[in-house]
């Protein structure tokens, strides 16, 4: 079974990263905070590139609206393709089944 996903406020991650400018030693902050230390340093790469979009959150919102649209009607055509697959496989089950009655 899969840890239980932890999530972090934008503050407690803004307070790592001060930590982690005021020392020099990731691994050290990292161990006191519970984090591990690749976290802590993606969460620090984050903030020194661009302060005003680091930690938005939700993941998805760094995409523009475009990309979005793209994963919709991406994940639409696998259900169309899906139920397509199993309604193939049902007429050819069905077929089989006419063509057996038939010859009786």
């Amino acid at each position: 079974m899969k840890p239980e996903r932890k999530y972090f406020s934008k503050e407690y991650k803004l307070k790592a990263v001060g930590l982690c400018q005021q020392r020099e030693n990731i691994n050290s902050v990292a161990k006191e905070l519970g984090l591990r230390a690749d976290m802590l340093s993606r969460w620090k790469r984050e903030y020194s590139q661009d302060q005003t979009k680091a930690f938005i959150g939700g993941g998805n919102s760094k995409k523009n609206n475009g990309q979005n649209e793209v994963v919709i009607l991406r994940k639409k055509l696998r259900e169309a393709e899906l139920e397509r697959d199993i309604l193939k496989k049902a007429v050819s089950i069905f077929s089989k089944n006419d063509r057996l009655d038939i010859n009786l």
